[in-house]
């Protein structure tokens, strides 16, 4: 089971099924707030989707494909950051993370990548780790520059976003420049 400790007030944590009807009312009430940059809000209805998608994660770190953990805010799911499509083959990974709009403006997405980037290159020995965001996402672009990523280009027309085609920016970190820090 993974679970790790930010700060005494931010946890990160595996998902069971017992934190379904918790996620599924964030989300639900972060519905408007969400949907502005994930695409997949407007879909999700109901708690039984949330319970596939927590069995669907646990079957991802099981099989060592990816991994969605929660954070937790003073013992408060706040969001969730992901390991997308660990490529073992070239040691690489993609990060995704979202927060409720009550936390954004603390940090707290920030502190909780440079601990799972320290993970992704220490314990996992991953080699390059990868962070696209929508290009006009201003706040979710500033963590990886403010980490220090690598601005690689822009990926265009890249996510079908509501009613509209979004361009992503991609961003990345090499072990090796990360160590260097």
């Amino acid at each position: 089971m993974f679970k790790c400790i930010i700060e005494s007030d931010i946890e990160l944590k595996l998902f069971g099924i017992e934190h379904a009807d918790e996620l599924f009312n964030q989300i639900d009430s972060n519905r408007l707030y969400l949907r502005k940059w994930l695409p997949w809000v407007d879909t999700h209805s109901n708690v039984e989707e949330t319970k596939e998608f927590i069995k669907s994660s646990r079957q991802q770190f099981v099989s060592n494909t990816g991994m969605q953990a929660g954070i937790w805010y003073k013992n408060e799911l706040g969001g969730i950051i992901s390991f997308h499509n660990m490529n073992w083959t070239n040691k690489n990974t993609s990060m995704g993370y979202w927060l409720v709009e009550k936390y954004q403006g603390r940090g707290i997405i920030t502190k909780v990548c440079k601990t799972l980037i320290n993970y992704a290159f220490g314990d996992l020995g991953l080699n390059r780790v990868e962070i696209k965001c929508a290009e006009t996402n201003q706040k979710s672009r500033a963590i990886p520059e403010r980490l220090g990523f690598k601005q690689e280009g822009i990926i265009r027309e890249a996510e079908w976003l509501n009613d509209h085609y979004v361009n992503h920016v991609i961003y990345s970190m090499l072990s090796k420049e990360w160590l260097q820090k």
